[in-house]
């Protein structure tokens, strides 16, 4: 048995007296593919923040790649965890191109010049461009770029430097129905191309890769089911968490859900 690349236990996080999380207990193993889904202050960003390094918990413990948290230098493992979110956008400058972003991933930073990168390099930040479906466009800058390509710039950026795990906190927010489903495709190819384990926050279950293995539903901070994604999705799931009669489908592995009766938000 291998130990999990991510190991949360019992983590709670408390912030000027509210709790924003746990008690939570999560694991990540190598080849799977999570979908982390809840309604909008449920706790996933903090969870991702924990996740990824970015955060300490209040309570319990954090243990990535068998090293735990507040006993070793976090440095080196964050290197494994690639992390993109929809915020990272408005801290890249416009006039960056697509490879500079990408290139830069190699190293988590936001500025080429901060680092000296090879030929290879940048070839590389090429290949991974191509990867998610956007050939050719190394010497665009990223205001040219379209959301979807942002994201799929993003995405790829997250690979360069060749992590165990990809945390994708809300990639799909602001984008249209050709943008999410770019990325969403882009993130198959990943997965097919036996390629790390990855995290993708949503909300929506229109955004769901077919590619998914395992979902864990998140509300009011705390875990409400996790497992294999077809033992945990199901329409009664989602009108719990949502608190409005949901009905959920599943064809040719995507997913889909709509209203049923009367909502109540209250």
């Amino acid at each position: 048995m291998h130990a999990p690349l991510v190991d949360l236990h019992d983590v709670s996080v408390v912030h000027e007296g509210h709790k924003l999380l746990g008690p939570l207990s999560w694991r990540i193993e190598a080849g799977q593919h999570w979908v982390v889904i809840g309604p909008n202050g449920g706790g996933k960003s903090t969870l991702m923040r924990l996740a990824s390094l970015a955060q300490h918990p209040s309570d319990g413990t954090v243990t990535v790649f068998g090293q735990r948290l507040g006993r070793v230098d976090i440095r080196p493992l964050r290197s494994r965890i690639g992390v993109s979110s929809a915020s990272l956008v408005d801290q890249l400058r416009g006039r960056l191109t697509a490879n500079e972003i990408v290139r830069c991933g190699l190293y988590a930073a936001l500025e080429p010049w901060w680092h000296t990168y090879s030929d290879d390099d940048m070839a590389r930040a090429d290949e991974l461009l191509a990867q998610v479906g956007l050939v050719g466009y190394g010497r665009r800058t990223f205001a040219t770029l379209s959301s979807g390509e942002r994201q799929r710039t993003l995405l790829a950026r997250t690979l360069m430097a060749e992590p165990d795990v990809l945390v994708l906190d809300e990639p799909t927010a602001g984008l249209d129905l050709g943008g999410r489903e770019a990325l969403v495709t882009a993130l198959d190819a990943i997965a097919e191309a036996d390629g790390p384990a990855t995290v993708f926050v949503t909300h929506h279950v229109e955004d769901i890769p077919i590619s998914t293995t395992h979902a864990l539903a998140i509300s009011g901070g705390r875990a409400v089911a996790d497992g294999p994604v077809e033992q945990v999705l199901s329409s009664g799931l989602l009108s719990e968490m949502f608190a409005m009669p949901v009905h959920l489908e599943r064809r040719q592995g995507r997913w889909s859900a709509r209203t049923t009766g009367p909502t109540d938000r209250s």
